[in-house]
Order: C-alpha cells, then structure tokens, then sequence
C-alpha cells in the first residue's frame, strides 16, 4: 500500500467500519484529520456545542446501535469536559471510540498550553485509554480500541491522536475490526449443580441487570421466571430487559439505600443474579444482603461482576441467553411437578396483585393531577395514545419516571432506554443520538429541569441537521431527586425532617425552557394543566422538526 498521512489512513479505517457519524466539538490541535473528512463524505460530523453533549450523543448512539460509536473531543480541556458523561458511558457499558487530540509528541516535555495527561485523565473513566506513538501503529491502536470498546462488558475507549503522528506517513493497511464470538455455554455438569441449588426455593429472586439486553436473553430470562415461579427485581437496569407487564417482573431494586435493596433480597431463599453485579447502589449494604444459608448463583459474561462485593455459591462466565435457557430446562427436570404447580401459583397470585397496584395507581395519577392542576399523567396517557407503535423512548425524567411510565410501559426491547451512570444531562444528547440511529422513527427525550440545563446546548444541534426528535422537560423547579433522597437519608439517620436545603430549589428566578429553546431554533410549547396535554402531544407530533414541551410536574413551581 502507498504511504499516506496517518490521519487519512485513520479516516480509512473508521469508513471500512461502516462509521456514519463523528460526534463531537472540534480544537486547534484535530485540525488536520478533521479537515481531512470532506474527503471522506460517508462520514458526518455532528457537531455539538458543548463536549458533554458530544458524549451524551455517543452513548445514545451506542446504545440504539448497540456498537461503537466514535467521539471526537478537545485535548485536555474538552476530555475535561466531557469527562463526567464519559462516567455515564463507563457506567452504563456503551460502546464508544474517543479521539482526543494532542499538539504532538515533540511537545511532550514542554508543558504547553493546554497540555494535560489525556491517558491518565481518561483511565477512571474508561474501559481502556492509550496513546498512538508511531504513525505505523495508528490502525493496530485503532482496531483494538474498536474491538475493547465493542467486547462484552462493553464500554468506552480513548485513544490519543498527537498531531504530529497523524502528520507522519504510514503504509499501514486497512483491516477490519476482529470481534471475538462471546456465546460461550456452561458445562453440562455446572447447569446441573445451579438447579440442584435453586430448585427448592420457596422464595426465588432473580436480580437482573442490563447483560440480559446485551445478550439479546429476554425471552430466556421470561421463561426461567415462569418456570421457577420467581420476582425479577432490576438492578443497573436502563433497557427492556424484561416486559414490565411480565407477570414475574416487580420493580427495580433500591438504586440509591442498600437498606430499601436488603428488604427484599433477604427475604429470599434462592437467589439468581444475571446481567450485573450485588448491588449498585450509591450508599450499599454492607453484609447480610442476602439471607444466612441462600444459595446464590451468579451469571454473566463480566468475571469482575461476579462475586464482586458479596461471595456466591456458584459463579458461572457465560453467555446468559443460553445459560438462561439451559438453566429453565435443567430446573424444569429438577423441580418436579408439585414445585412447579407451586412456581406457577405463585406467579399467578403476585401478578393479579401487581395488576391491582398498577391500575390502582394509574387511577390515583390522574385523580392527583386533576386535583392539582397537575398535567404529568394527562400527558403520559395522551403521549401513550397518539405515538407510533415502533417510537422510541429516552428516559432522564428521575422522579416524574414512575408516573409518566406507568402509562407508557416499557415492554419491548429497543424501544424504552432510561439514563444510567449517575451523570445528569444525558437526556437530551441521548435521544438526538437514537435519533439519528432510527432517522424514521419518532424519538422522544425525558429530562428534569435541573437535568436538561447540563446540555441545553443539544436542542442547537438538533435545529442544525433537522432533526424530527421531541424533548419533553419534566419541570418541577427544584431537584427534586435530592430533596426526595434527603429525606430518606433523615429518615436512615433518624435526623427530624426540616426544610429543604436552599440550593435544592431550581424555581427562583424561573427557567423559561420554551424561549430557550426557541432562540436555538426547536419549537416548544408549555404545558400547565391537563387540558393542555392533548393538544400539546398533538402539535410535537405533527411538527416536522425538533420539538420541545415544558412539562410542568409540580404545582407552584417552574
């Protein structure tokens, strides 16, 4: 092959990928490889405002591809930037390719401006993070950096571009990326022993995370349930891992108290955990999570998930979809027939009873709201009617997420994500980058108030390429999710409830989400009572462009 710059080379490579969009936020130092795209017209570069929302578009992208995504972000200043909603992708295992670019080699002892340690900035909040030495390594680094980022526990890579390799020539050749097959099965004899554990339980938990979506194991995972007559509680659960209208499905798992997690998976008398690890919560439990004498069997593809901070009884690196199924016939055999009418039983009476708390609270939504002026539930039920069946929801509401999702179910995979990590601002990035991944279906962003002020700056980038995506801010003029985990918090520690803390509230001055969002070019419209929600969804819907509605969730604020 002829020599070219390795920054043409770099571009060749992202395009033998099949690479359709860059994100990003470009600097000085990218300049050559960037200026090299008009060369390259197959791929687009998305341009963001502010690097956050570069991320948040990447891990959206990621998320609705389910394969890498490339990012493109500033030296050390735009890394710095972006370093917290890389936490998020970290975190919520998106497969991203980062480009971050560097003034060169030369400069190394220097001390610049704008020099930085981009590797070691990078690595707590990466699955892997290097730095392309020799213009002749440029693809190698390249395509495993593809192939770790794209590598079950999926997650985001950086690679460091210095502009004087780029400028370098290479004869290095295009190859494509080797993903190794990951559907790796159990022993026969390993099946065996996890039902012979997990047959006798009378009160059988199964806690299930995100590595059921990866592994496509739904279905598996429905059938074990029904088979073991188990609860399938979430946990690091951001898709549609299970129907919510599954009988077996009860909820998700405390994500911020171990102690609401440890009320329910001590009751159990065998547990099964698949797809994440025990337990992601921001303050855990410390011991006892599970019941003296529980067996615990472990299952995913992610060594350092299993017995991560609790041991288990048996731990088993495999595939989930066809560990999952293995499993519901081995335990089928082993159960018999009086256990298996007493699984089914079970699932029937606890799934009449959740259909009584879901019909029960739906019609307590709509009563409050109309008691309150209050339009959340309104507009839910009226979003749930008038969107296309195959629409795809992106989910950063935080609190207003129970109510408006009681009415629009998630039930199909693909079709619902909600935000993960911990990094607030996803929401709006994240459903500009499904968008684009699903250019014909209608996509629409939740986000809060206090949420949406953290990249703001997408709704500019989804005016700029025309992008049909809807944004729902859930307004309640304060952060809500502290002033509800604060109280918790008085509760744990038995301190006297008292007033909010004054920095909670977002109401004073007030946000005014619809001229913002005009003066960067989306339409939007504000929604205050529920006789506004029909008319509201309507008008998002039929408009061709970006659209976006301030949601009003809490009375007297906003």
């Amino acid at each position: 092959m002829d020599s070219r710059p390795a920054r043409v080379a770099l571009l060749e490579q992202l395009e033998a990928e099949g690479v359709r969009y860059m994100f990003g936020n470009p600097g000085t130092v990218e300049q050559g490889f960037l200026d090299e795209l008009r060369s390259f017209p197959s791929i687009q570069y998305i341009l963001a405002l502010q690097e956050a929302t570069a991320v948040g578009m990447a891990d959206g992208h990621a998320r609705a591809t389910r394969t890498p995504a490339v990012l493109q972000l500033h030296s050390g200043v735009g890394l710095g930037n972006g370093i917290g909603m890389l936490y998020q992708a970290m975190r919520g295992h998106a497969p991203i390719v980062t480009l971050v670019g560097e003034a060169g080699l030369r400069y190394a002892g220097l001390d610049a401006q704008m020099a930085a340690d981009l590797v070691g900035m990078a690595e707590p909040v990466t699955k892997w993070a290097t730095r392309v030495l020799d213009p002749d390594s440029t693809l190698r680094v390249l395509r495993r950096a593809f192939k770790v980022a794209g590598t079950p526990p999926y997650g985001p890579v950086l690679v460091v571009l210095p502009a004087d390799v780029m400028d370098a020539g290479t004869r290095e050749p295009v190859v494509p990326v080797s993903y190794p097959d990951t559907r790796s099965l159990p022993a026969p004899d390993t099946v065996a022993r996890a039902a012979a554990l997990l047959a006798g339980a009378r009160r059988p938990l199964i806690v299930a995370g995100d590595g059921v979506h990866f592994a496509g194991a739904q279905a598996e995972l429905a059938r074990l349930a029904e088979v073991w007559g188990a609860d399938v509680y979430g946990a690091d659960w951001a898709e549609v891992n299970l129907s919510v209208q599954h009988p077996a499905y009860a909820g998700q798992l405390g994500h911020m108290f171990g102690e609401q997690s440890r009320r329910i998976t001590g009751a159990a008398d065998g547990v099964l955990i698949v797809g994440t690890y025990a337990l992601p919560e921001v303050f855990p439990a410390l011991y006892d999570v599970f019941a003296e004498g529980t067996p615990v069997v472990h299952v995913d593809l992610d060594t350092d998930a299993i017995a991560k901070n609790f041991p288990v009884d048996l731990g088993i690196v495999a595939d989930p979809k066809a560990t999952l199924g293995l499993l519901a016939d081995a335990l089928h055999g082993e159960m018999g027939d009086e256990r298996r009418a007493e699984a089914a039983e079970r699932l029937r009476v606890r799934a009449a009873e959740r259909a009584d708390a879901l019909a029960g609270a739906r019609e307590r939504d709509l009563a409050d709201g109309e008691a309150q002026s209050v339009p959340t539930a309104a507009f839910a039920r009226e979003l749930a009617r008038q969107l296309p069946p195959d629409a795809l929801l992106f989910d950063e509401a935080l609190t207003a997420s129970p109510t408006l999702f009681r009415h629009l179910p998630p039930t199909v995979p693909g079709q619902w994500m909600q935000t993960r990590g911990g990094s607030l601002g996803v929401g709006l990035p994240g459903a500009l980058g499904a968008q684009l991944a699903h250019p014909d279906r209608t996509v629409v962003g939740f986000t809060g108030d206090g949420g949406s002020m953290y990249t703001f700056q997408a709704l500019w980038t989804a005016a700029r390429y025309g992008l049909p995506t809807k944004f729902v801010i859930c307004n309640n003029g304060s952060y809500r999710l502290l002033e509800d985990n604060i109280e918790e918090y008085w509760r744990e520690t038995g301190i006297p409830a008292h007033e909010q803390p004054g920095m909670f509230d977002l109401s004073h001055p007030p946000i005014d989400f619809t001229g913002l969002a005009r003066s960067l070019g989306v339409a939007a419209v504000r929604v205050e009572k529920p006789g506004q929600a029909e008319g509201a969804v309507a008008q998002a819907l039929a408009h061709h462009g970006p659209f976006l509605v301030d949601l009003v969730t809490a009375k007297g604020k906003g």
